[in-house]
């Protein structure tokens, strides 16, 4: 759950950098770093925060250099913690200096790491993205792009990688595409993104994804690609299209906002109710809400709305407000609300406890019934490729029916769109994208990826913890 940002041969990169993890704000807020490159060494300043508050104009003016990455980061494998906090910077002959950031989870991380510690090798922080750096390290390749293949090569996992040299920009993506990479150029500049949306900002053109298994290399002008790994399956993260990218995004080759809406169209023909007015759980329910309006011909109502204000942490009252957390983010719209049949759209119920918390709210407000629906099918199993899931035992769809879970979120009725619906309103090629937190199917198995059994089981273990502290 993490952003990243890369450009060359600019002028001015870190400003673009700053502007490009602007955009991406919404994929990270814990901490973010810009490291950027001239010919003589690199830059990196870091920092726990938003990005507004860790860049002032006195620090990318310290940021030289034609060539700089970028990293917004949401925690889903190591500490929350400033020596966590990307770009990672070492370096490491004959290379010299190297910057890291890192979207995604490596499921070998563990096995790696202590394989690396049992040869000697010294880790500054907890974050599975330093194995990547320490395998490059002792590559034999004289060549940095080569000892890169040779990292990835060892890695299990989702990853979408940018580093730079001192002269070198270099993009990655793993074989099975989990994570979400794209190449853009402004003039005579390669850029390189999460999302096409860090692009509109700044005037660049979206050229194509980087494709899974490819590696790019960009010097000036110039940039070199090369297969690096077998694309035999691509696993495309299909909770970008569902929750985690920006509408305005072109992601996986389709706009997010063209998804949301066909979501809720199909979600209107597939569950059907009479009510007064459709109203969108904001911000990612609202493309979907506004196709269920359209599909179903009910009136589409802002019934609730959002306080974009509201960091990840706020002070609470030390006498217990009723729903605080809630409250603090959404408020009702008791007018528009009053007397009226509502059916509430959102993109997911995970634990059930925030529905049950926004249902009673809207009941609060006036409503007369309460219709929930969700713009994908129950979520029954975490995600271990670099979205920041509850365990499965905290998953409510994981062990109670569809009756069970509409009366614990106290509403009249509550449906989700099939899994053929959303692969359906994606556009989605037979086996495309990963479906595996709604199936239980994961395309890279712990068992798969390490022969011991139980290491593979131990590393479970771990991730099932890291989900827990990151939740």
């Amino acid at each position: 759950m993490c952003g990243i940002f890369g450009i060359a041969n600019h002028p001015e990169a870190s400003h673009l950098a700053y502007l490009g993890l602007y955009a991406l704000q919404h994929r990270g807020q814990e901490s973010t770093g810009i490291a950027t490159a001239d010919d003589s060494q690199v830059h990196l300043h870091k920092s726990m925060g938003h990005v507004a508050d860790v860049y002032d104009e006195d620090t990318l003016a310290k940021l030289t250099g034609s060539i700089a990455i970028g990293h917004t980061r949401y925690s889903t494998a190591g500490d929350s913690s400033e020596n966590n906090a990307q770009p990672l910077m070492v370096t490491m002959r004959p290379y010299g200096q190297v910057a890291l950031c890192h979207n995604g989870n490596l499921i070998n991380a563990v096995g790696l790491r202590h394989d690396l510690e049992e040869q000697g090798a010294i880790f500054q922080s907890t974050s599975d993205s330093e194995v990547i750096l320490h395998l490059m390290a002792r590559s034999q390749e004289p060549d940095i792009m080569e000892a890169l293949k040779d990292a990835v090569r060892q890695i299990q996992g989702a990853f979408s990688i940018l580093l730079i040299t001192k002269d070198a920009l270099i993009g990655a993506r793993d074989a099975n595409g989990f994570r979400p990479l794209c190449l853009g150029k402004i003039n005579g500049s390669h850029v390189l993104a999460s999302e096409s949306c860090a692009f509109d900002l700044i005037d660049a053109k979206y050229e194509r994804e980087v494709e899974p298994g490819e590696i790019v290399l960009i010097r000036g002008e110039q940039l070199r690609s090369v297969q690096a790994l077998p694309s035999t399956k691509t696993s495309k993260c299909i909770f970008e299209h569902v929750y985690f990218s920006r509408p305005d995004s072109l992601v996986f080759g389709r706009t997010v906002q063209n998804s949301r809406d066909k979501m809720g169209r199909l979600l209107a023909q597939e569950s059907p109710v009479p009510a007064d007015i459709v109203v969108p759980v904001p911000d990612s329910g609202v493309a979907a809400a506004i196709g269920y309006s359209q599909e179903s011909g009910i009136p589409f109502g802002f019934g609730l709305i959002r306080n974009h204000y509201v960091g990840r942490t706020f002070i609470e009252p030390r006498k217990a407000i009723r729903h605080f957390g809630v409250k603090v983010k959404l408020n009702p719209v008791r007018d528009m609300l009053r007397g009226k049949r509502v059916i509430l759209i959102d993109d997911s119920l995970v634990r059930g406890t925030t529905s049950r918390k926004i249902v009673k709210m809207v009941r609060a407000a006036g409503a007369t019934e309460v219709h929930m629906r969700i713009t994908c099918p129950p979520t029954i199993s975490p995600c271990y490729y670099g979205v920041d899931t509850p365990t499965r035992k905290e998953l409510i769809a994981s062990d109670h029916t569809l009756e069970e879970i509409t009366t614990r979120i106290e509403a009249d009725s509550l449906a989700y769109l099939s899994l053929g619906g959303l692969l359906q309103a994606v556009n989605s090629k037979p086996n495309e994208f990963c479906s595996a937190c709604y199936t239980g199917k994961y395309p890279l198995e712990f068992v798969d990826a390490i022969p011991d059994a139980k290491e593979a089981e131990r590393q479970l273990d771990l991730w099932e913890e890291s989900l827990k502290k990151t939740s």
